[in-house]
């Protein structure tokens, strides 16, 4: 495994959903191009122009603290001057056209295929709760407790587990 695949192995696990978009960190790009956060952002401010606010943004305080009690790390953003930025698929893209590098370019082929992968298993998500929709309101009540179990199912609710009920012995 090359080095760059290596870094790449899950991009997907470094994309978060902020303010109604799919954005990946100025720090965990960084991190996957092998450069320093500083890099990224001085590329980003020197051509400020090719970052409109549909392709980057910076994080508020309280989105920081959200992110990282979500995450439950240790991880800190202290020492930055600045809040960080986040990018949005399209700003991800337009990162390739500032970092130059052969491994940047490799990088964002795979973040890009997360994005997608990501998108489609989003869609195949919904795809299967309007078929599930379908079949309840064409079923009657008797199913609603199979129908509301698949969906907690489906949102990665586990049941509860039963308890066994002690066997008796018959008498001979």
């Amino acid at each position: 495994m090359t080095d760059v695949e290596t870094a790449v192995q899950n991009p997907g696990q470094k994309i978060y959903f902020i303010r109604g978009q799919r954005v990946m960190m100025d720090s965990d790009l960084a991190e996957l191009y092998g450069v320093e956060t500083k890099r990224i952002n001085e590329q980003v401010n020197r051509n400020l122009i090719r970052f409109p606010a549909d392709f980057m943004f910076r994080l508020t305080d309280q989105e920081v603290a959200i992110l990282r009690s979500q995450n439950a790390t240790s991880r800190t953003y202290g020492g930055r001057r600045h809040l960080p930025l986040v990018f949005t698929e399209q700003g991800v893209a337009m990162l390739s056209s500032v970092l130059t590098s052969e491994r940047a370019a490799l990088v964002n082929i795979a973040i890009m295929r997360a994005f997608v992968q990501l998108r489609s298993i989003l869609l195949s998500n919904r795809e299967l709760a309007k078929k599930l929709e379908a079949l309840e309101q064409k079923y009657d009540a008797q199913f609603k407790m199979v129908f509301d179990a698949i969906r907690r199912l489906m949102s990665g609710e586990l049941p509860e587990p039963t308890p066994l009920k002690k066997i008796k012995a018959l008498a001979r």
